[in-house]
């Protein structure tokens, strides 16, 4: 390819989006482009429609989003429906108006039922009541992907349009939000026991029981497995995916309990205090596996496994905390 040909990766200061920016760039023929939030604000219609003109991107990778932990989802349900399906719906539909013939959205594991049977498959989708915490953003990542399928549907023949949707499980790694309120389980933990080596606490409280399970994935396998996706010709893709069900389930192949992971991260860390699980508070789903069979058939598979993937995240927490 030309190295005139130009990918937009949307949300490139987010975890995921900065690790499939590190991923282009070392394939080296792609000019990338990148907004800031304070350059382009994805929820400004006309803003994003004038970025799409001016720039006129071949490819797209929808990884911005507005993210967070269950006590961010229970806190700002309203900034995260209406954020997340105003980015999404402004950056689709602007790369169809600009001849955007193919872009990749990126969704997460909570669009599944709360009870879906485990590990989740893709047409596990709307067959059941969603996670009462995070669905106002699960319901925003579904409409992502309806509104990818709904493009391809009336577009696809008479415009080439083919845009795909990954759905990844827990991600982690270098770049994750690692604020003590608003993070994700292992970055909230990462920097919860790292706070409490260097306090010499004797113990440190984790939110629940400590028995859901959770499967995770390190961000730059996931980074991997979106451009394998978004590179796929377009008769591999379909061969394995149907137009209402056309989402591609991203993640470890395995789960762990968060008592597990817990005990994993303090060894990482370095702390030799008690673990104590406070049970007031809310546990969220009690599993989230993904059955991750559709990518594996189409020649992907996690590298990174849980150890050394902690490790690298804690490097990368000290880096930008130093002590």
């Amino acid at each position: 390819m030309s190295t005139q040909f130009k990918i937009y990766v949307a949300g490139h200061r987010g975890m995921v989006g900065s690790a499939i920016c590190r991923n282009l760039q070392q394939q080296g023929q792609f000019r990338l482009l990148t907004r800031t939030h304070a350059e382009l604000d994805l929820t400004n219609q006309a803003a994003v429609q004038a970025f799409f003109a001016q720039e006129k991107p071949d490819q797209v990778y929808l990884a911005a989003a507005k993210v967070g932990g269950i006590h961010a989802n229970n806190s700002y349900p309203a900034d995260f429906i209406y954020q997340n399906l105003m980015m999404q719906a402004n950056v689709i539909e602007a790369a169809f108006q600009n001849d955007v013939k193919r872009l990749l959205f990126l969704g997460s594991s909570c669009i599944y039922p709360r009870m879906a049977t485990q590990p989740m498959r893709e047409d596990a989708l709307l067959t059941g009541t969603l996670e009462p915490t995070n669905e106002p953003y699960a319901i925003a990542k579904i409409a992502g992907i309806k509104l990818c399928e709904s493009y391809n549907r009336q577009y696809g023949s008479s415009h080439g349009v083919d845009y795909r949707s990954v759905m990844p499980t827990n991600l982690y790694g270098p770049g994750d939000n690692y604020h003590p309120e608003n993070s994700h389980v292992i970055p909230a933990l990462i920097r919860r026991f790292h706070e409490a080596k260097l306090a010499n606490a004797s113990s440190v409280a984790i939110w629940g029981t400590g028995t859901p399970r959770r499967e995770f994935l390190y961000v730059d396998d996931m980074a991997a497995a979106s451009v394998h996706v978004m590179q796929l010709p377009k008769a591999t893709y379909d061969q394995h995916t149907t137009p209402m069900q056309s989402h591609i389930n991203v993640g470890s192949g395995s789960d762990v309990t968060i008592a597990e992971v817990a005990q994993a991260i303090a060894q990482t860390v370095g702390y030799v205090g008690q673990i104590e699980f406070d049970t007031t508070k809310p546990d969220g789903a009690l599993r989230k596996w993904m059955d991750s069979t559709r990518v594996n058939n189409l020649g992907w598979q996690a590298q990174v496994n849980l150890h050394d993937g902690l490790a690298l995240a804690y490097q990368n927490f000290l880096a930008r905390n130093p002590l």
